[in-house]
């Protein structure tokens, strides 16, 4: 039977100890990090998120403002409104909230936001920065994921990894970071030919293919580590799932992440340590 890793109750304590930091900061620089997120249109999804991170910024002291846009926003629209942020000597941190209208390139809105101010470290430097091992921020899901596993005490270096997701968001990253905790790292994804047997060499299995219900039970190696990035619908009950047949997983993984209230939760108070990071190096300069 696994133990549940709570990313709610360790995003907490991240949050706490920003929320001190940040006392510190105002009463050193008089100001504090201030953060703004872009929202285009009304995702249902979307809207909850920027909620949450909204939630979570007050909760550290962090100001922060939602600039929210209708769905017909042009593109040239919305890169000048990212350019003006970029300008702004008051913002610390640009999050522009995925998805974007088909219509609007988001590659070409990501790579606008400014290095100093990227606080989801997607942009193309920051990505650059991070595999040629050089500083910078590092990006939330896959630090959060770190975390995450550093709670549950195992030892990473010397560990056999397999990640089930290529992504640039996740996938990738999170491969990095694992190759620099010295763990022996294997990139796979749903098309991986016999995908179970590759799984199941796993002592760290990290899963981000957004596939409900994609790793069974019988894919995890007994007494493995399984970090489940997946979020979505649950077509038995509707209820939100993740990537990893859950209540049939935890009872052969040692350690296991529940969706919701695992990697999420991380994600976010993740974002905030990069808002503070980020006006640090600013006012430290």
């Amino acid at each position: 039977m696994s133990e549940i890793i709570n990313g709610k109750e360790i995003a907490k304590s991240l949050k706490e100890g920003l929320a001190a930091k940040v006392v510190e900061l105002n009463e050193k620089y008089g100001r504090t990090p201030n953060l703004v997120v872009i929202l285009v249109g009304d995702d249902p999804g979307s809207v909850s998120y920027v909620t949450g991170k909204a939630k979570a910024a007050n909760e550290v002291g962090i100001r922060n403002t939602t600039l929210r846009f209708p769905v017909t926003i042009s593109e040239d629209e919305l890169l000048a409104k990212v350019e003006e942020l970029n300008a702004d000597t008051d913002v610390d941190g640009i999050l522009v909230q995925l998805p974007l209208p088909k219509h609007i390139d988001e590659n070409k809105v990501i790579a606008t936001i400014s290095i100093d101010k990227d606080v989801d470290a997607f942009s193309p430097m920051s990505v650059a920065r991070l595999w040629l091992k050089q500083p910078t921020i590092v990006p939330c899901t896959p630090n959060g994921i770190i975390k995450l596993l550093k709670s549950t005490g195992i030892e990473i270096s010397g560990k056999e990894a397999v990640v089930i997701g290529r992504s640039n968001i996740v996938g990738l990253p999170v491969a990095k970071l694992l190759l620099d905790e010295n763990a022996t790292v294997t990139i796979a994804h749903s098309r991986t030919r016999n995908l179970a047997e590759v799984a199941r060499r796993a002592d760290i299995l990290v899963v981000a293919i957004g596939r409900e219900r994609l790793v069974t039970a019988d894919m995890i190696k007994p007494g493995a580590v399984v970090i489940d990035v997946g979020v979505n619908r649950d077509t038995r009950n509707g209820k939100l799932c993740g990537d990893v047949d859950y209540e049939n997983a935890k009872e052969v993984a040692a350690y296991i992440t529940p969706v919701p209230g695992g990697v999420g939760p991380m994600t976010i108070a993740c974002l905030m340590e990069n808002t503070v990071e980020n006006f640090i190096k600013k006012v430290e300069k």
